[in-house]
């Protein structure tokens, strides 16, 4: 079988296995814009009406709606993978499988990325439709979209490589879930999934200038609402230089780590 053969079937597979359930489907597609409703909408309609507040940092609510609306998009397409199936299969033998396939385990799950990413930009496309027809947004344009797209996936490229290392981290712990948590909290607040970076005092954005966490959220959130001023190439050679190193990190982990496997579990 051809590699691109082997590539193509496996993303093929993690589609189906993604698609099986319909019900279970149909919640993923619906349940974002729903909770963007019963949670965001409600929380900040109430903030802003409560304090009598006309905007926040130049965010009037239109605005901070718009901003949380697409801070759910690029969540959806970029935020949304993790490696506890990664976690699982070494704690418990089941990489053993794998090491004998024609295919590395590293490939598998790559594969399994894509085929993600790809179900991801369908849900979070509904979510875009679904926010354009009740009057929030504004259908972006495509040269908005060709530029924010690209960008979105080499975040969820970032994404995915920070969780896979993470995963790996299994052939010396029990529980990696603890370091995902943490990742994922750190990653929130500084990246503008929360609230816009406008809000954050100027010295710590100078500090955080060359971590990934900005360009995670808030940098493809403001491509997307038309307003980012910033520089684009600096953007990605950030996100490019943060995809390498957890890369090869993840591939000096996998190293090590399948030395000491005794695939106990089996």
């Amino acid at each position: 079988m051809s590699e691109y053969r082997k590539w193509l079937e496996t993303i093929k597979i993690s589609w189906v296995n993604l698609t099986a359930y319909k019900f279970n489907y149909l919640l993923m597609v619906l349940g974002p814009s729903l909770t963007f409703f019963f949670v965001k909408y409600n929380l900040w309609t109430a903030i802003y009406k409560s304090n009598s507040l006309n905007s926040i940092q130049g965010y009037s609510l239109s605005d901070m709606l718009i901003y949380q609306v697409w801070t759910l998009v690029v969540g959806l397409l970029a935020q949304s993978y993790n490696s506890m199936n990664i976690a699982v299969d070494i704690r418990y033998g089941k990489i053993s499988t794998y090491l004998i396939y024609p295919f590395d385990f590293w490939q598998f799950h790559t594969a399994s990325f894509i085929a993600f990413f790809f179900n991801q930009i369908v849900i979070a496309a509904i979510t875009v439709l679904c926010m354009v027809g009740l009057g929030i947004l504004a259908m972006p344009s495509a040269s908005v979209l060709s530029t924010a797209l690209p960008l979105c996936f080499l975040v969820a490229l970032l994404w995915f490589v920070v969780m896979y290392t993470l995963g790996l981290i299994a052939f010396w712990l029990e529980e990696t879930w603890t370091l995902r948590v943490v990742f994922i909290m750190i990653s929130q607040f500084f990246s503008g999934s929360f609230l816009p970076l406008e809000i954050f005092p100027q010295w710590l954005l100078d500090g955080i200038k060359y971590l990934p966490f900005q360009y995670m959220t808030y940098v493809p959130v403001k491509v997307f609402m038309g307003t980012y001023t910033g520089s684009l190439s600096l953007a990605t050679s950030v996100l490019v230089f943060w995809v390498f190193v957890f890369a090869t990190s993840a591939s000096l982990i996998w190293k090590r780590g399948v030395k000491l496997y005794t695939a106990a579990g089996i």
